[in-house]
């Protein structure tokens, strides 16, 4: 048995796989974001150790022998998060999110510090890494920078409590803008712009080594033995892990909270300049290109809240009785917590356009899930500019649950979409996999399989139609809104 822990924005999820790779139990716990003020977004360290345990607690009421054959552990977790600690891993501040845009400043400050940081890191510098939430305390909060002595990622945090040790995987590290990607080590120019040394840093691993086990404090209170944890990975290379996309030229959209384009790669291909993410993928050796958008299926929940119905599903009912044949005459923005790929603007905003006095939910809802999927058309090109070479796609994420949304998606990206079973377990499940491969030394490609295909989503030719000028405009009216933001 192997346990997977996934530490997501919006809760933690638990699940327990077996040497098979079948999902035997999960369970999870909600979390709640804070938004103290414009732009800002955290969360308290504390409430992601209360809800694992929970979520553990949970598992353990129901299945206390699944949790006692488990072999071994492996963690995923939102990335980018700044996880302070002081000289005695107290807790200095909540942790400053992924999604957090207050730090342009500093992003401009880091590359002007650090004129070629895009060669080292692969990345532009933006809001959402871990390295300008650094700079952005040592500005704002100069008493709370002068504390730390150990900076974590959300994930390692628990790591810290389970086990006692300071690591983190390759895939996570990518996403602080302290690693030299290519090299897969800590870069000292980039710590040193930001006053900080190898010695705030966790000791690195890749995603498949063993960092530690099992406290046997830990050990107890969750009914486990004093197993191994592996380092794991950033939500998204672990959730490739789970739906097999570990080769050069696979690829998965994630339509979860924010809206993720994986294509994984064999070698290092940068392009920051179109606000492209490259990382380390979770298996040695190997990198992966992303194109992320910060809201997508948060956006159908928004709008679901917005027009007063009941869940996410009715309306997704009230939007199936649209007339598809023909172009929507909304068109949306999906700007709601600012954009990374292509814009890099923690400033954009959402916006309906092309409003009558005939709009009605539907056509809102119609309108959110086209705009997501053209951000996406977006996070394709980058991807295509920037040399990728995408054989197939496959659909994980909560959104994914919706044959509509893929629909549209398929016709905006005129690509056939592929659903396989277990893309909804994410990356929790490829976070146990991750275990297995740590525990057993089995090689990556026999673990990470694909999982059987449910259903295969083609593009509807009057729909492609359509959606080719829409997305002209689409590109067209951010740039012409953009200078009012």
């Amino acid at each position: 048995m192997f346990l997977g822990i996934d530490l997501g924005t919006s809760g933690v999820k638990v699940i327990v796989l077996n040497e098979q790779d079948r999902l035997l139990a999960q369970a999870s716990s909600a979390l709640k974001v804070s938004r103290p003020a414009p732009l800002h977004s955290e969360q308290s360290p504390a409430d992601w150790w209360a809800a694992t345990c929970a979520a553990i607690d949970e598992l353990k009421s129901v299945h206390p022998e699944l949790l006692q054959a488990v072999k071994a552990i492996g963690l995923s977790g939102q990335m980018h998060g700044a996880t302070l600690l002081d000289a005695s891993n107290n807790i200095i501040r909540p942790a400053i999110l992924w999604n957090d845009g207050r730090s342009a400043e500093q992003c401009v400050e880091l590359e002007k510090r650090v004129p070629h940081s895009r060669n080292i890191t692969g990345n532009i510098a933006m809001p959402g890494f871990t390295a300008p939430k650094l700079m952005w305390v040592k500005d704002h909060e100069p008493e709370n920078f002068a504390k730390i002595a150990k900076v974590l990622l959300p994930k390692d945090y628990l790591r810290f409590l389970m086990t006692g040790d300071f690591a983190s995987d390759m895939s996570d590290s990518a996403g602080t803008l302290w690693l030299d990607v290519k090299q897969r080590a800590w870069s000292p120019e980039m710590l040193a712009a930001c006053d900080l040394s190898e010695h705030h840093m966790p000791s690195l691993f890749e995603g498949t080594q063993v960092t530690g086990k099992l406290s046997a404090n830990i050990a107890e209170q969750w009914g486990m033995q004093q197993v191994p944890v592996v380092a794991g990975g950033g939500d998204n290379a672990a959730g490739a892990a789970g739906v097999g996309v570990i080769e050069p030229n696979q690829a998965f959209l994630s339509l979860g909270t924010s809206g993720v384009y994986f294509v994984a790669n064999e070698e290092y291909l940068p392009n920051p300049d179109g606000a492209l993410h490259t990382f380390c993928h979770c298996i040695d050796n190997t990198w992966h290109q992303m194109s992320v958008i910060l809201s997508a299926a948060s956006c159908l929940a928004w709008v679901t809240q917005l027009t007063g119905f009941k869940s996410e599903l009715a309306l997704l009912e009230q939007v199936s009785k649209c007339d598809f044949t023909q172009a929507n005459s909304v068109l949306f923005l999906p700007y709601l917590t600012g954009e990374r790929t292509p814009h890099n603007n923690p400033n954009a905003k959402g916006v309906f356009f092309g409003l009558n006095s005939d709009t009605d939910a539907a056509s809102l809802g119609r309108a959110v899930l086209e705009g997501v999927a053209f951000a996406f058309a977006d996070g394709q090109q980058v991807l295509l500019d920037a040399g990728a070479q995408i054989d197939e796609v496959t659909v994980i994420g909560g959104g994914a649950k919706s044959p509509l949304w893929g629909r549209i998606l398929a016709s905006v990206l005129q690509r056939p979409l592929i659903y396989r079973e277990g893309s909804e377990v994410g990356p929790a499940f490829g976070a146990a996999r991750l275990a297995r491969i740590g525990l057993e030394s089995a090689p990556a490609h026999k673990v990470c399989v694909k999982g059987n295909v449910t259903q295969t989503i083609l593009p509807d030719q009057k729909m492609q139609n359509y959606y080719e000028k829409q997305y002209i405009t689409f590109k067209a009216l951010y740039q012409s809104v953009k200078p009012y933001f």
